[in-house]
């Protein structure tokens, strides 16, 4: 049965633009200036742009289904959740809900902040439908889960933004809503509070029957807890299908596999990398697509400027496209140590034989600081990928149980300039 039913959803604003400012950056102080100024004088004249933030967004959703929504900062995520909640009305389209909907959108939504944690959860009980004994019934697993005892009858204007989604998510989680709906706000709350919801979430959909739709840019958490996904993309529906197809459907139209990258210098770093690059072992071009099996290399160029970096520790860091990491090689794992002792330039390549990953998009971050101290330099975050596209030598035959798991012993040398 479907309980969320969406057609041809769109959702316009018009955005409005003084002629002849366009691009130009205002501070706080240009703007009371221009307002002193332009006292007595006509108003400038202002353009007006239309911006669609959804267009003709359709999809169903039925009961239990736990749906991840995913897109880049601005695709129209938020304003989709925001209609299903009713806090705004599309343009144009129809939405139609079976249910009672709880939603954590934003840090404190439905919380009145001269109210204390207590009787903002009374509060939020109303605003869902519920009565009194009902809430009274849910209190105390409420006031547990969000761990804010000492805090309950303290106004929550008085609360950290942590306290504040504690307190929301444990609301909107125990009140048995039909559907609840979940916006990036968990991002603020800790990373053991953060497994705890998606734990929560996980018994709610699968144990209780409910429907929990989900907005991160966490592509881990996204496919622990969502068994469907919708990918959004300035303002339109890209796709829906299984969570992992889509996410690697968003992840490789965001990456295009970037098989090296050129940094400038960064003289206020001791060190930091000016170039990292990933290719097939005795190939002469970079590249980002390989197969089970192949030999791959990792090079890159280590700037130092101070003459006495000679403790200093580098890492390369692979995970997968949801986010697991599969292996964090380091150089003194290996037996060998970059060793950098005067300023220069440096350039290493580490060499994995017979890579044994299953095909899909894999990340590579690259780490470099100094082993005494524990003082990171640099640290670049997903700055390579690559995909493996086949079995290579062993797609005419059964691949061995261990060959999804990451073996290899990997090979660092140094190379001349």
């Amino acid at each position: 049965m479907s309980v969320i039913q969406v057609q041809n959803l769109s959702k316009r604003f018009i955005i409005q633009h003084e002629k002849g400012q366009a691009g130009r950056y205002t501070a706080l102080r240009d703007v009371i200036a221009d307002k002193v100024k332009g006292l007595g004088r006509k108003r400038t004249a202002v353009q007006e742009e239309e911006f669609w933030a959804l267009k003709d967004v359709s999809f169903n959703i039925e009961q239990g289904d736990r749906v991840g929504i995913i897109g880049r900062n601005g695709a129209g995520k938020s304003t989709l959740l925001k209609i299903l909640s009713r806090i705004t009305e599309p343009t144009s389209g129809s939405v139609k809900i079976k249910g009672r909907v709880a939603s954590l959108l934003e840090v404190g939504t439905g919380f009145h902040p001269e109210l204390t944690g207590r009787e903002n959860i009374f509060l939020n009980g109303a605003i869902l439908g519920m009565g009194r004994a009902e809430v009274r019934s849910k209190f105390d697993e409420i006031v547990a889960f969000a761990e804010i005892e000492k805090f309950l009858d303290t106004p929550v204007k008085r609360y950290s933004s942590g306290m504040y989604v504690r307190l929301a998510f444990a609301v909107a989680a125990h009140l048995e809503p039909e559907i609840l709906i979940v916006d990036e706000v968990l991002a603020v709350g800790d990373a053991q509070f953060q497994k705890k919801c998606l734990g929560k979430m996980e018994d709610v959909s699968k144990g209780e029957g409910r429907t929990v739709l989900f907005v991160s840019h966490n592509m881990g958490a996204i496919n622990q807890l969502c068994s469907k996904a919708i990918f959004i993309s300035q303002g339109k529906m890209v796709s829906m299908d299984k969570t992992d197809k889509v996410i690697a459907q968003y992840l490789s139209q965001n990456t295009n596999n970037r098989p090296f990258k050129e940094m400038v210098s960064n003289l206020n770093r001791k060190a930091s990398f000016k170039f990292v690059g990933i290719k097939r072992q005795n190939s002469n071009d970079y590249s980002a697509e390989f197969s089970i099996g192949d030999n791959i290399e990792f090079l890159f160029n280590i700037e130092v400027n101070n003459a006495n970096e000679s403790n200093i520790k580098t890492a390369i860091e692979l995970k997968t496209s949801e986010g697991v990491k599969l292996s964090n090689m380091i150089d003194v794992d290996s037996q060998y140590q970059v060793v950098c002792p005067m300023p220069g330039l440096y350039r290493y390549k580490v060499t994995l034989r017979d890579i044994r990953l299953y095909p899909g998009v894999y990340f590579i971050s690259f780490y470099i600081g100094d082993m005494s101290s524990v003082e990171a330099y640099e640290y670049l975050e997903d700055v390579l990928s690559f995909e493996i596209l086949d079995g290579g030598p062993y797609t005419t035959r059964v691949l061995p149980r261990s060959s999804g798991l990451f073996f290899f012993t990997p090979q660092w040398e140094q190379l001349s300039l």
